[in-house]
């Protein structure tokens, strides 16, 4: 069964790029680059919902689910541990859900301005970033943040776009 990406847009601020296929193409693009491409091609439909919100609601959910009181660019909710995460090739149930990612659309827009990269380009490195978290990376230590980030810059020159944290001089 495929790899399924659910996308909601859920405010009008981002405009009308075809989303649908930016999540798409950014999920399957960070799944493959990991030890669980598998999840692209399982005996069951392995499914992450990707919502493009407002920064009301990104605030809101940081606020209740991290204690941060703000905005941020990307959340991710992972569904399955990361230790639990290789046992899916087990399961016989016909979906997995492996989380959501919720993009704020005024903190991603004001981002992409300040890096001079487009509101598209910059979600499909959030949205990678995110996926990436889904399957258990993180940036808490030098050496994890090292680690994932060096995976996003794989999976982000797979698909056409400049390295994200390199310095750019003005």
């Amino acid at each position: 069964m495929p790899l399924v990406v659910e996308t909601a847009v859920a405010s009008d601020a981002w405009g009308d790029a075809d989303w649908e296929a930016l999540a798409e193409k950014s999920v399957a693009a960070a799944v493959a680059a990991t030890p669980y491409a598998g999840l692209a091609d399982a005996r069951f439909a392995a499914e992450v919902s990707v919502r493009l919100a407002d920064d009301a609601e990104v605030h809101a959910l940081n606020r209740q689910y991290r204690g941060k009181d703000k905005p941020t660019n990307v959340l991710s909710f992972p569904m399955v541990q990361r230790d639990l995460l290789d046992a899916l090739r087990n399961t016989d149930d016909g979906e997995q859900l492996i989380g959501d990612i919720v993009l704020a659309a005024e903190t991603v827009a004001r981002e992409a301005a300040d890096k001079g990269v487009s509101v598209p380009d910059h979600a499909t490195h959030l949205i990678v970033h995110g996926a990436l978290h889904l399957l258990g990376y993180d940036h808490e230590t030098d050496d994890e943040a090292e680690r994932m980030e060096a995976l996003e810059r794989e999976v982000l020159g797979r698909l056409g776009l400049s390295d994200p944290y390199a310095v750019r001089e003005a």
